[in-house]
């Protein structure tokens, strides 16, 4: 049985360490095991059922059903709490409850409008593509991570991103990206992330 991974800090907490800041991910699980949960996928923001959600997902408004898109891609969680469940309908049994708006997620398989995904630990279910986005982040993972204010490892430290945090992604280039984690801007080592291919390019 997996066991979900647990932060030890709370939300983004910043501490001034050697000069520049510290960022920490938030307390708490990214997956938990479902064990009773309601059958219908509810948006916990906005109250609304996922068929009712708006288009900010990783298709075009109006769409339904496969799309042509490459498999397998990323994209992120659109809300704070997203039920994955054992196969793509809601007659399935919700296995794992994701509870980290944004996180960063791979896209392995389609079936109408339901997505198979899994995180960088993993764990696998299927969820409505409404709650999906196409907007791109990135988590740390291994060692904590310095970001510098150029895609450069002698460029001036901006803060330290401990394993777990997620940040969202302005541009990838080469072997760094850009991205924002409470309030600051700069570069992580692409190695140093997971929620890119490697090479590619965002914007």
């Amino acid at each position: 049985m997996k066991i979900p991974r647990r932060f030890p800090s709370r939300l983004l907490t910043l501490a001034l360490l050697a000069g520049f800041f510290w960022i920490a991910p938030p307390r708490g699980t990214t997956a938990i095991l479902a064990a009773s949960v309601t059958a219908q996928e509810i948006d916990p923001e906005s109250g609304k059922r996922a068929d009712e959600l708006g288009s900010e997902s990783d298709e075009p408004r109006g769409f339904t059903g496969r799309t042509n898109l490459p498999l397998p891609r990323f994209a992120s969680l659109r809300a704070s709490q997203v039920n994955a469940r054992t196969g793509p309908g809601v007659r399935y049994p919700i296995d794992w409850v994701f509870q980290r708006r944004n996180l960063p997620i791979e896209i392995t398989a389609e079936f109408e409008n339901w997505r198979k995904i899994r995180d960088e630990q993993g764990t696998e279910g299927w969820v409505h593509r409404q709650m999906l986005s196409g907007k791109r982040s990135i988590i740390v993972i291994g060692e904590v991570q310095t970001m510098r204010r150029q895609a450069d490892a002698e460029a001036p430290a901006v803060a330290r991103l401990a394993p777990g945090v997620v940040a969202p992604v302005l541009e990838c280039n080469g072997e760094w990206c850009r991205v924002e984690a409470s309030g600051f801007r700069g570069w992580l080592p692409r190695a140093g992330t997971w929620g890119t291919k490697p090479g590619e390019r965002v914007k």
